[in-house]
Order: C-alpha cells, then sequence, then structure tokens
C-alpha cells in the first residue's frame, strides 16, 4: 500500500506564503515525477508543478517566479513554496507521484488526498 500525505494548506492573506509538502511513503523502490496539481471550485483540476527524480522542473506560466518545487528523494517528500500569493490561487492542492511498488515491474500514478489553500482578506 502506498500513501501520499499532504500537509501545509492554510488561510492566508493576499502577497502572503505557504509552504505545502506531500510525503510518499508504503513499499517504494522508485519515485519518477513528483508533482502539485489544484483544482479550485467549478474548474477542471490543472497542473501547478513537476520534479523529476533528476531535479528537473515545471510550472504553469500562472504561477513561474512565485512558486518553487522541490523535493527530498531520500525523506521521498515534495514541497512546494508558494510565495506572492494571490486570491486565485486558492484552490485544493494535490500531490501526484509516479512510482514503482516494491514487487512491481511497472511505475504506477498515484495521488493524494488534497490540502485546502485559501488566499482571502
Amino acid at each position: 500500500q502506498v500513501q501520499l500525505v499532504e500537509s501545509g494548506g492554510d488561510l492566508v492573506q493576499p502577497g502572503g506564503s505557504l509552504r505545502l509538502s506531500c510525503a510518499a511513503s508504503g513499499s517504494i523502490i522508485n519515485i519518477n515525477t513528483m508533482g502539485w496539481y489544484r483544482q479550485a471550485p467549478g474548474k477542471q483540476r490543472e497542473l501547478v508543478a513537476t520534479i523529476t527524480s533528476g531535479g528537473n522542473t515545471n510550472y504553469a506560466d500562472s504561477v513561474k517566479g512565485r512558486f518553487t518545487i522541490s523535493r527530498d528523494n531520500a525523506k521521498n517528500t515534495v514541497y512546494l513554496q508558494m510565495n506572492s500569493l494571490k486570491p486565485e490561487d486558492t484552490a485544493v492542492y494535490y500531490c501526484n507521484a509516479d512510482l514503482r511498488r516494491r514487487g512491481s515491474f511497472f511505475y504506477s500514478n498515484h495521488w493524494g488526498q488534497g490540502t485546502q489553500v485559501t488566499v482571502s482578506s
């Protein structure tokens, strides 16, 4: 069994900062790409940022220059530092990982349960 557990979501004022964390646990041999996605009310889930095991990153245009994704491979953990937050960043943020479980030859995709980020004055 594999679990992705997010933390760090909160209510923050516009212009503020938050740091999200997502830890993967279970019978994991290797994790390839990890990422963050978000879903606002009434909208589809969208990519925020991804990071490969080698550290290559990709960002949505809407967050470039404000958000930074990073990971600690030894801890199977990915982070999202969010600065200069805007009301339009309000959403449930989901962690995602492509990983190989013990006993499997293939990589499978997994999601966390999500953490709420609300940006409001």
